[in-house]
């Protein structure tokens, strides 16, 4: 089974990471997470309501008014159109920013029979318009593929294969049985990653909600939480045994007609912990660029996050220190060194990396350096040349061959760049696209604006 490596050198002097806090909104929330561009955060509250903050005025935008429990997470369409909530209320909620009310006309409303733990939009709408295909997962541990699309609707229970003997043993010992804790779409939307109470983490294809691949990691104990690098070949997880574990991801074949599937231990590429105060895991998330990993420690005292070096072995960079309000939930800007951290006290601070000023700038030909360098001269730098050699040698320059036939392409495995003409897994959840168009913008409400009931 092919492994491929998507690590690669970055510019050692370049901090890409952030350092200190820029500001803090006083949400009220329990956790907070950015839109695809960036610019907005939906912060969900423990009183069933969630909040849109736009970043660059650092005032609410949206009031999301809709649940009587607990949000339990929010998550965003590619174009920003749409916001789902999910809520300790049985319910999942798609709200349409587009409309010019506060609060938003509510486009979907979906009911479960138990509390909700977790919801997401299908990933393929961070390409096409496609916020339709929702993965739920719910408090007991039941996992939900929901498709909202008229011709493909259906809400499908995904289900893991049990072995005969699996089955003898779990009717005689309910105690052991597989609960799913946690689950997510890779970032292809192909396959829906769900891990588990007995630390193993199951792989099904998306399209036909049938289980490819179970992996079993050993030493975890119960999964609390997963992530993906950008590309999808990364996923980090997050176990009991308080240690976040990185694994390279096989590529895995299109679900056969038999219904065969992989059984196969994941090695883990790094390990992080912390090894002096041995803290838990509230979450942990990717830079954009998958070259940095951000974890947020379960600290009673303190609010901690900490940075590792993925391209440079996983080593230990910095722990960021945001006061005495504990920290219960991170997430990572899609384009920028900023995380959202929220605090006990629902607090969501944004840490970003201050640029320093650099006059040289205002200069053109100079460059700034931190220390003195000694220069040293060549012996031909001030001759003066004739102006004839100069243009000869310009004209040979431009008359080099240029070869663009044998250009070298690195295949990485991105199913960032897949085609989905050529993948059904893909092409299916391209159908019936919404209207979350790429150049509509969430209008701001202003306080002088009455909105429209």
């Amino acid at each position: 089974m092919d492994i491929i490596s998507d690590t690669k050198p970055k510019d050692p002097f370049t901090i890409t990471y952030p350092t200190q806090v820029q500001t803090s909104l006083h949400s009220q929330a329990t956790l907070a997470r950015f839109d695809p561009s960036g610019r907005f955060v939906a912060a969900g509250r423990a009183d069933g309501s969630a909040r849109i903050w736009d970043l660059d005025t650092k005032s609410t935008v949206r009031w999301l008014e809709g649940h009587v429990k607990s949000v339990t997470c929010v998550d965003w369409s590619r174009n920003s159109t749409y916001v789902l909530t999910a809520s300790k209320d049985w319910n999942v909620v798609i709200w349409d920013l587009s409309s010019e009310t506060d609060p938003p006309k509510r486009k979907n409303i979906i009911r479960f029979d138990a509390p909700v733990a977790s919801a997401s939009f299908h990933p393929r709408n961070r390409h096409v318009s496609v916020s339709q295909i929702l993965l739920v997962l719910l408090t007991p541990g039941d996992a939900y593929i929901v498709d909202l699309r008229s011709q493909h609707r259906s809400r499908v229970e995904l289900c893991e294969v049990q072995e005969e003997s699996d089955e003898e043993y779990q009717s005689h010992s309910n105690k052991h049985r597989s609960i799913s804790t946690v689950a997510r779409f890779d970032p292809s939307g192909k396959h829906v990653f769900i891990g588990t109470s007995n630390g193993q983490v199951l792989v099904f294809n998306t399209r036909t909600k049938t289980m490819i691949a179970r992996h079993k990691i050993t030493g975890a104990g119960s999964l609390k939480s997963l992530e993906f690098a950008k590309n999808g070949r990364r996923l980090v997880t997050n176990s009991q045994d308080r240690t976040l574990r990185q694994f390279t991801l096989p590529l895995y074949a299109p679900p056969s007609v038999d219904g065969i599937y992989i059984e196969q231990e994941l090695e883990p590429t790094y390990r992080f912990s912390d090894p002096i105060n041995k803290v838990a895991w509230h979450g942990m998330c990717y830079s954009p660029d998958g070259e940095w990993l951000a974890g947020g420690a379960a600290d009673n005292a303190t609010h901690r996050i900490y940075i590792w070096d993925v391209g440079n072995d996983g080593q230990f960079v910095t722990a960021l220190d945001g006061g005495r309000e504990p920290l219960v939930h991170l997430h990572w800007h899609p384009h920028k060194p900023a995380i959202a951290s929220t605090t006990n006290q629902g607090n969501v601070f944004i840490w970003h990396c201050p640029t320093p000023e650099r006059w040289g700038a205002f200069a053109g030909g100079f460059e700034e350096v931190d220390e003195n360098i000694e220069y040293e001269e060549r012996e031909d730098e001030f001759d003066i040349e004739d102006e004839s050699e100069i243009a000869l040698r310009k004209q040979k320059e431009e008359e080099e061959e240029v070869d663009i036939h044998s250009v070298e392409v690195e295949k990485r495995g991105d199913y960032w760049k897949w085609n989905a003409a050529d993948d059904e897994d893909i092409a299916w959840a391209d159908d019936e696209p919404d209207d979350d168009n790429a150049g509509w913008k969430l209008k701001i409400l202003t306080e002088e604006e009455e909105p429209m009931n």
